[in-house]
């Protein structure tokens, strides 16, 4: 009679051998029925609107401003925060962070410059009007991932053409990222205890700014 460990090998080989000669689990997932949205229907405005309004749903400060405005728009939202020690993300185009202001560049800031500091400046890949998401593949201008967690206020710009209606769009676009770090942002970083006790800056920056660039 075989022991419990020749036993449960058999049936792991037993069941490996069943999926390998049946269609497979991979088979199985491509027929699974997909009803849910996958493509916008609303128009461009409309779509803005819908981002703008689940931002300030999630306690997010936003700004709408125009491309040639940007460095104006920044300044003044580093201003109105009482923000001196920023940090840019490295790649960022230089055109659009006023040049009156002082950066730390991320290749120079330290883990005690980000803990310090009064916020950092990004752009993003996509965002998501449904979830009002913004989404950060850490590439050129969006940070490593650190900067996106550490410091207290995260100023993030995004462009009208980056927002998408839906998370399958978002994905879509994502799909070139796979294997990257990605992270996504939905307001400020909150959480709450057992008591429903709110608590915000846990797990990321207590503020975020948003600046749309129509």
């Amino acid at each position: 009679m075989p022991d419990g460990r020749t036993a449960i090998l058999d049936r792991i080989r037993s069941g490996v051998a069943g999926e390998q000669a049946s269609a497979g689990p991979v088979s199985e997932y491509a027929t699974i029925p997909r009803v849910y949205v996958r493509a916008g229907q609303l128009d461009p405005e409309a779509r803005l609107h819908l981002f703008l309004d689940r931002l300030r749903d999630y306690d997010t400060h936003v700004v709408e401003t125009s491309a040639a405005s940007l460095p104006l728009t920044i300044a003044a939202v580093l201003r109105e925060h009482n923000q001196r020690k920023v940090v840019s993300a490295d790649g960022l185009a230089p055109e659009i962070l006023p040049r009156d202001f002082d950066f730390i560049p991320e290749h120079v800031a330290g883990l005690d410059d980000l803990n310090a500091c009064d916020g950092i400046v990004t752009v993003c890949t996509v965002a998501i009007a449904f979830t009002g998401s913004i989404v950060l593949t850490h590439g050129p201008g969006e940070g490593a991932r650190r900067l996106s967690l550490v410091p207290d206020r995260h100023l993030c710009v995004v462009r009208a053409e980056e927002v998408v209606e839906t998370v399958p769009e978002a994905m879509d676009r994502l799909a070139a990222f796979a294997t990257h770090p990605i992270t996504f942002i939905s307001g400020p970083s909150a959480t709450a205890d057992i008591e429903m006790t709110r608590i915000r800056g846990v797990h990321g920056p207590r503020f975020l700014d948003v600046v749309l660039v129509r």
